[in-house]
């Protein structure tokens, strides 16, 4: 009776054994295929304006081989890559033209979006080209929409990412304060930097609590961009650039790699 028993606990143990392998291998095989292949969304601070070494093929997107997808994907050789952020895009764009490399195989996204739908591109011209009452007037404006529209136009990209690639770890990586205050600076004024400051401030704070409601990891590029600043003598961000006006206040070439590059490091 004894060894009865034991012949049968032993085989229970043995069949446990073996469904659990079974069960860990099976989970193994199925990781790869969902946690390979990174797709690169988003906006102008994703595609690389402002750091140059354009990709021609890439066209007005000016997708750049320095920007912070390119080198994530150039260090980590995930299985696919494939880099769909564009100038200028808007959350409509980004669910109209860049969502189709998404799908199960898909284990990493990053994206930054949200900027050009607030308005950036005329907030920074009133605020260099205007007074500070028209600066403050178009900001307030700009953080309005943040609050009462935008929330909803994030939320349908998250949500389509999520339907399209159910697997992937997500990355909603975020804008820098664009000028260091108290200090001396030639340009803008001291309250003008001030209101765009916490204009960046606002619109993060809306993106990650998004970011955050959908379960996705929001990259804060503030504290790696602190010291770097627009009038810190050693600056990561163009300022205003008559020549080529679509690279003001957007990151360098040292920007990318320094301010964005290590968040997605420590995000992915």
């Amino acid at each position: 009776m004894r060894r009865s028993r034991l012949v049968g606990f032993l085989s229970s143990l043995l069949l446990a054994a073996g469904a659990a392998l079974t069960g860990a291998a099976t989970a193994q095989a199925a990781q790869p295929a969902a946690a390979e292949g990174y797709v690169a969304l988003g906006d102008s601070y994703s595609s690389g304006v402002g750091a140059g070494s354009y990709i021609g093929s890439s066209g007005d997107c000016k997708r750049s081989t320095k920007a912070h997808p390119y080198l994530w994907a150039a260090a980590n050789s995930p299985s696919s890559f494939d880099f769909t952020a564009c100038s200028g895009a808007r959350t409509g764009d980004v669910l109209a033209g860049q969502l189709g490399p998404l799908s199960s195989a898909t284990g990493l996204v990053s994206i930054s979006v949200g900027g050009n739908d607030a308005g950036f591109a005329d907030v920074m011209m009133t605020c260099v080209l205007q007074s500070d009452s028209s600066c403050l007037s178009r900001i307030a404006t700009a953080k309005a929409y943040v609050d009462s529209t935008l929330p909803g136009n994030l939320d349908s990209v998250y949500s389509a990412i999520r339907d399209k690639a159910p697997s992937a770890h997500v990355v909603v990586i975020g804008y820098p304060r664009f000028y260091q205050v108290g200090t001396s600076c030639v340009g803008l004024s001291e309250t003008k930097r001030k209101a765009i400051n916490d204009a960046s401030d606002h619109l993060n704070t809306a993106i990650a609590k998004r970011a955050a409601d959908h379960g996705f990891t929001f990259g804060d590029v503030r504290p790696t961009f602190t010291g770097h600043e627009i009038c810190s003598g050693s600056s990561w961000l163009h300022s205003v650039n008559w020549l080529n006006i679509g690279e003001s206040y957007h990151p360098t070439a040292a920007g990318q790699s320094g301010g964005y590059l290590p968040v997605l490091n420590g995000a992915a």
